[in-house]
């Protein structure tokens, strides 16, 4: 039997404080990052933590962050995000992001992610972390009172599907559009709960926040854990977020070693819209007939992170949208927010008619009345499920932000690769 071992096993081993584990055995590791929301957190986890008695095991390893319910629209919201406020406070927690943006976003920007690592975080986009190269996936609140008590947590070792991409992306065409493939190809139950780990030239040549969406959505495929092994990329990003002396080295899948293999082609891939209801129920955008739309949305942690407005501002520089279209933006973190204000990409979105949200998870969790009744969307967000943004009535598509921009420009679903040609 070879010795050979992928990044998910190497990482789920260190958790677990073994030399060695098989996929399918079942082990408890140690978590080194509890993450949740003011969703997903306080509200929940407080009354359970008073019933029990118990204390938070390691202060130092929760990450709270206030992004759902704000800004609050209503008295359920202020509720909600006052309980998460004032828990804070009375437990003195160290690291809380209150309205600085997508829990998803802002725990890797904050530098609280690390190659190694063994996270848990109370959302299923979670995994997102998996683009660090640590071993980051999502649960419950019931296991997140375990994991805050005691520290630990069980798990079933995954096996890996690797995701091998040659190739280049043309011009136009993003991570979001080989995510979609991906889910097109092998459904949302692809990922089969296990560990999924991107690899090959083009996804070495992606950078971080594109890595990002490729792990966060990992969630869409099915997977427990998406992942990118660290490099040169990963700890140059790291260092600009704070964090020194990152070790890349060792969390790398063996040449070896054990798993299912998919293949894919980046420099023949088009841009690909996801229609409704489903993230799976993909096409390339040149099958769709002429689709009007009358909100064109860019947001949400798998959407607008900087490199998204980046792509959404080539599209859309010096330029207006159609009549009869909202371009609505919400970054992704104010961090994000103040780099695109910096760089005058704000300026180029505004100026084309974009309308500037806040930097919260916003209308991709159905919040803050965004979406009209009825309307038509084409959305940079990873879930089109009827009434996930909102409206039930709405007819939600996905694409990239580059697909987003071009739609908003011509007033229908378009691809972008016409207009920065």
């Amino acid at each position: 039997m070879s010795g050979a071992r992928t990044l998910a096993q190497k990482l789920v081993a260190r958790a677990a404080g073994r030399s060695h584990v098989t996929p399918g055995e079942i082990v408890t590791c140690r978590v080194d990052l509890a993450m949740f929301h003011d969703s997903s957190g306080p509200r929940r986890l407080k009354p359970m933590l008073a019933e029990l008695g118990a204390e938070i095991w390691d202060k130092d390893k929760v990450v709270l962050v206030i992004d759902h319910y704000v800004p609050e629209a209503d008295d359920e919201a202020r509720r909600i995000v006052r309980i998460a406020r004032d828990w804070a406070a009375e437990l003195r927690l160290p690291h809380v992001y209150d309205s600085q943006g997508i829990c998803h976003v802002v725990v890797p920007q904050h530098g609280h992610i690390r190659p190694g690592m063994f996270c848990v975080g109370g959302d299923s986009h979670s995994p997102t972390g998996g683009a660090f190269g640590a071993y980051m996936f999502g649960i419950g609140a019931t296991e997140m009172l375990g994991v805050v008590t005691t520290g630990e947590i069980w798990l079933q070792v995954p096996q890996t599907i690797f995701m091998r991409w040659s190739g280049r992306l043309a011009d136009g065409v993003s991570a979001k559009d080989m995510m979609l493939a991906m889910i097109g190809r092998h459904g949302m139950n692809g990922g089969e709960y296990q560990a999924v780990e991107f690899c090959g030239e083009a996804v070495a040549a992606l950078g971080m926040q594109e890595r990002m969406t490729l792990a966060n959505m990992s969630a869409e495929l099915g997977a427990q854990a998406g992942l990118v092994a660290p490099d040169e990329t990963t700890r140059a990003w790291l260092q600009d977020a704070g964090t020194a002396d990152v070790e890349t080295a060792p969390w790398q899948s063996d040449e070896d070693a054990p798993g299912v293999h998919h293949d894919f082609n980046a420099s023949t891939l088009a841009p690909q819209v996801a229609l409704p209801h489903s993230p799976a129920n993909v096409r390339p955008v040149s099958d769709l007939a002429r689709v009007p739309v009358d909100v064109a949305y860019i947001g949400a942690c798998t959407g607008a992170k900087l490199e998204d407005l980046r792509a959404a501002a080539r599209v859309l520089a010096g330029r207006r949208i159609a009549p009869g279209v909202q371009l609505l933006i919400a970054p992704a973190s104010v961090r994000d927010r103040l780099a695109a204000e910096r760089e005058g990409i704000l300026r180029r979105l505004v100026d084309a008619g974009a309308t500037l949200l806040p930097s919260a998870c916003g209308a991709c969790a159905g919040y803050g009345g965004a979406i009209p009744d009825g309307s038509t969307v084409i959305s940079s967000t990873a879930r089109n499920f009827k009434g996930r943004m909102g409206s039930a009535s709405a007819q939600v598509f996905l694409g990239s932000p580059y697909t987003v921009a071009a739609s908003a420009l011509r007033g229908c679903i378009s691809d972008a690769r016409e207009i920065l040609s």
